[in-house]
C-alpha cells in the first residue's frame, strides 16, 4: 500500500513491523489456542513506547500522531488482533484524559499508562445498554467530596489486568445525565467478574464488572458532571479508528495467508492460483484492502490536523471491517478444508474478524453516525 507518509512514519512502521515479526508472530497462534493473556508481549509493547504514541512528551510519550499509531497498530493485527485490541482499547482510555483531564489528573495517569506500566479499559457498555449509552444505569450518587458508584458493566477489554478505568455513570435522571470517572484499579467495590469465553480475541481479556458502593473521589471527575456521553463520543470517534486500523492488518494477514497458500497448493496439475475463480476472490481482497487502508488514513490524517474526522473514522470503521469479514470469508474459501483447521493462522483470522463490526459501534451504529454526518453537510 503506497501512502504518503514521513520518514518518521515510515521507520515507525518498520520498527513495528521488525518487533511482530519476530516477537508476536511467533507466539500468537499458542497464547489463542490456549485463550491466554499474553502479558508478556503486552509489556514489550510498552518499553517499545506504543501506549504513549498519542501522549505529548511532557507526559512521557512521543506524540508520534493519529498515522503512526494506525500503522503501529495495523503491523500489530497482522500477527495478532488480540494484542492489537489490547492496544487499542488503552489508547481509547489514555485519549480522555489527555482531552478531558485536569493538569493533575493527566500527570498522575498519563505518565505510567505511556511508559507501559500499566494499560487501561474503557467501561461503558452495560448487560441493557450498549450502542445507546442514553440507557446506561450505573448510578454515581455525590456524597460530601466523594461518589458512590454502583451497577455492572459488561464486555469490559483489558478488565482483569487493567491499571485504571474510564468509566461512565449516571449522575442525574436527564437522559444525558452521565459523568466519566478516573478509577484505578483495586478501588474498593470495583469488582472483576468472570472472565468471558469467547469466539474469537482468545487472547484478549474481556470481563464483567461489578461496582457495590464503589467510592470514588471528586478529584477523579473527568472533565465536569455531565460530560460523560461527550467524552465518551469523542473516545468512540478515535476508537473507531482504532479498530479499522485493527481490520486492515487483519485484511492484509487474509491477503497474505491466502496468496501463500494458493502459490502452493496444486490442483488440476497446476498451482490453484493460475485459476481464475481463485484469482478473483484474490483481487477483491486485495481491492477492499487497499480502500480500507485509505480511508482508514484518511481518517487518522484529518485528526493529526485537528479538523472534524467524526464521518470519516466511521465511515473508515464500516468499510473496513466490513471489508475484513469479507476478505476472511475469501480467503478460508481459497483453503479448503485446511482453513477450517486451527493449525492453520486463517482458521483465527476468520474468527477474531466477526467481532469487528460489532465493538466500538456496529456496523449500524456506523450508518446511523454517516448519515447524520452527511445530513450536516
Amino acid at each position: 500500500m503506497n501512502l504518503p507518509l514521513t520518514q518518521e512514519q515510515i521507520m515507525i512502521r518498520e520498527m513495528v513491523h521488525e518487533f511482530s515479526q519476530s516477537e508476536i508472530e511467533p507466539v500468537a497462534q499458542e497464547y489463542n489456542l490456549k485463550g491466554e493473556f499474553p502479558a508478556a508481549i503486552v509489556k514489550k509493547l510498552g518499553k517499545l513506547g506504543l501506549y504513549g504514541m498519542m501522549v505529548p512528551e511532557h507526559y512521557g510519550g512521543s506524540g508520534a500522531g493519529a498515522v503512526s499509531y494506525i500503522l503501529a497498530l495495523q503491523e500489530i493485527a497482522f500477527s495478532c488482533a488480540s494484542v492489537a485490541v489490547t492496544l487499542s482499547v488503552t489508547n481509547l482510555t489514555t485519549e480522555p484524559i489527555l482531552a478531558f483531564g485536569t493538569e493533575e489528573q493527566k500527570e498522575r495517569f498519563l505518565i505510567p499508562m505511556a511508559s507501559g506500566e500499566y494499560i487501561g479499559a474503557f467501561a461503558l457498555t452495560e448487560p441493557d445498554a450498549g450502542s445507546d449509552p442514553s440507557g446506561l444505569k450505573t448510578s454515581a450518587v455525590k456524597r460530601g467530596d466523594r461518589y458512590i458508584l454502583n451497577g455492572t458493566k459488561q464486555f469490559i477489554t483489558n478488565g482483569a489486568y487493567a491499571g485504571l478505568f474510564i468509566l461512565i455513570a449516571r449522575t442525574s435522571p436527564d437522559k444525558n445525565g452521565l459523568t466519566a470517572f478516573i478509577i484505578p484499579a483495586g478501588t474498593k467495590g470495583l469488582i472483576i467478574g468472570r472472565e468471558e469465553k469467547k469466539m474469537g480475541l482468545n487472547a484478549s481479556n474481556t470481563v464483567g464488572i461489578v461496582l457495590d458502593e464503589c467510592e470514588v473521589p471528586e478529584s477523579l471527575v473527568l472533565g465536569r458532571p455531565g460530560m460523560g456521553l461527550r467524552i465518551a463520543l469523542n473516545a468512540l470517534d478515535s476508537g473507531r479508528i482504532g479498530i479499522a486500523s485493527q481490520a486492515v492488518g487483519m485484511l492484509n494477514a487474509c491477503l497474505h495467508e491466502a496468496l501463500s497458500y494458493a502459490g502452493q497448493r496444486r490442483q488440476f496439475g497446476r498451482p490453484i492460483i493460475k485459476h481464475q475463480s481463485i484469482q478473483n476472490m484474490i483481487a477483491d481482497v486485495g481491492v477492499d484492502y487497499e480502500a480500507a487502508g485509505l480511508l482508514t488514513w484518511s481518517a487518522a490524517s484529518l485528526k493529526d490536523a485537528k479538523r472534524p474526522f467524526s464521518r470519516e473514522a466511521a465511515i473508515a470503521k464500516l468499510f473496513a471491517t466490513e471489508a475484513l469479514n469479507r476478505g476472511a470469508y475469501a480467503a478460508l474459501q481459497v483453503f479448503g478444508g485446511y482453513g477450517y483447521i486451527k493449525e492453520y493462522k486463517i482458521e483465527r483470522l476468520y474468527r477474531d474478524a466477526r467481532v469487528t463490526t460489532i465493538y466500538e459501534g456496529t456496523s449500524e451504529i456506523q450508518r446511523m453516525v454517516i448519515a447524520r454526518e452527511l445530513e450536516k453537510a
